[in-house]
């Protein structure tokens, strides 16, 4: 589904992504493994178009996407949910979830898709007309996820969606994203906590310093040595 191919990325002058390959197989999650600055956050908005990368290519479902306008990658299906959620915080839960659906295809089909969304967040529902400013840190995460399924995508990417979250509002964030395959979403996965990361994917890619240095089953990595004793401290 998603192909990317020897990316490299700059910010200004300053290097943050060294001939990166990865690649998203349709209905996988696949889950991007690396410290604060390893350049993870870099390659998502790479993708997403949000920035352009100096070499390299990007493939989806078979087009070239990397010099695509962000709007358009979002129309191709592809869809990012940032770390914090970066919601409008004086709208309401309804509001930021059709703010997911601005696009045409998706806007049309905007209050089915909202029903959708809330039968996954139950709780949404309930706070349909809710200023989002005032929900919890767990349901600003549901709005922000529920946004991003408004644009009814094909590869849904997650940055840090466990970031600043109470125990069981990250077991509810993953019981979702570990059920979006099933719902025809593929997902590529950001997230702090390594060995959840690590539990909940398919495969994974380990990014140090801008660079690709493993990638594979998750099975495989979980027993890595490197792995074990830079990220699981074991």
């Amino acid at each position: 589904m998603l192909s990317v191919k020897e990316i490299s990325t700059f910010y200004g002058k300053i290097q943050v992504l060294w001939n990166v390959s990865v690649e998203v197989r349709q209905g996988e999650i696949v889950a991007l493994v690396g410290a604060n600055g390893a350049g993870k956050t870099t390659l998502l908005n790479t993708i997403s178009g949000i920035v352009r990368p100096a070499s390299g290519r990007i493939e989806f479902c078979g087009r070239r996407i990397e010099r695509e306008a962000a709007a358009s990658i979002v129309e191709l299906g592809i869809t990012q949910v940032p770390q914090g959620g970066r919601l409008f915080p004086d709208m309401t839960v309804r509001e930021n979830l059709e703010m997911g659906a601005y696009q045409s295809n998706a806007w049309k089909h905007r209050r089915e898709t909202f029903e959708q969304v809330c039968q996954i967040f139950p709780r949404l529902k309930e706070r349909t007309s809710q200023i989002v400013s005032t929900l919890s840190g767990g349901e600003k995460q549901m709005v922000a996820i529920g946004r991003g399924l408004m644009s009814k995508p094909k590869l849904c990417m997650f940055d840090e969606p466990s970031y600043g979250l109470a125990p069981k509002a990250v077991s509810e964030i993953f019981r979702v994203i570990k059920s979006l395959p099933g719902q025809g979403i593929t997902v590529l996965l950001i997230e702090q906590n390594v060995k959840q990361a690590l539990e909940l994917a398919d495969r994974a890619c380990v990014l140090e310093n801008g660079r690709l240095t493993l990638e594979g089953p998750c099975c495989n990595l979980i027993e890595h040595d490197h792995v074990r004793k830079a990220y699981l401290g074991l």
